[in-house]
């Protein structure tokens, strides 16, 4: 799990540059419409990794020990104390983006570790990225499959 995160972290704004890059680079050219699906995808991109560093913040925490490490930190809640001492284990959820705190009896409580934002934001923009690269592409090969052969 940890991992992963490690993996993510540097991966997923690499991702979002190189999409911005490549987005930013065709809108000048001739059939720039292609490509426009770089630009939401850099911006979902750049917001999933904001949300990876919230979350890389959290297992941090989590991990550190010490004298006030039981319930885990990122697992207290004000209010009722009972759910927070029910509190065993954690585990990181990738979509969405969560801390999850997993309690005796097999339940679970996401803890408010990545900003409200960030996971509307990609879910929409996601999507819409991938709509973006697959209505050009579809257009033009109906475009191609009309047009008589040379």
């Amino acid at each position: 799990m940890a991992l992963l995160l490690l993996l993510l972290i540097p991966a997923a704004p690499v991702v979002a540059l190189g999409l911005l890059g490549y987005g930013v680079g065709t809108l000048g050219r001739r059939g720039w419409h292609r490509n426009v699906a770089a630009l939401p995808g850099a911006v979902a991109a750049g917001f999933y990794a904001w949300g990876l560093l919230h979350v890389a913040g959290v297992v941090v925490e989590a991990e550190d020990g010490g004298a006030s490490s039981s319930p885990l930190p990122p697992c207290r809640t004000p209010g009722p104390t009972e759910r927070a001492a029910k509190v065993v284990d954690y585990s990181v959820e990738y979509v969405p983006l969560r801390f999850v705190c997993e309690t005796t009896g097999g339940g679970s409580d996401a803890a408010e570790s990545v900003p409200g934002y960030v996971n509307p934001t990609v879910a929409g923009l996601a999507p819409a990225a991938a709509v973006c690269a697959v209505v050009p592409a579809l257009v033009s090969g109906r475009r191609a499959a009309r047009s008589p052969a040379v």
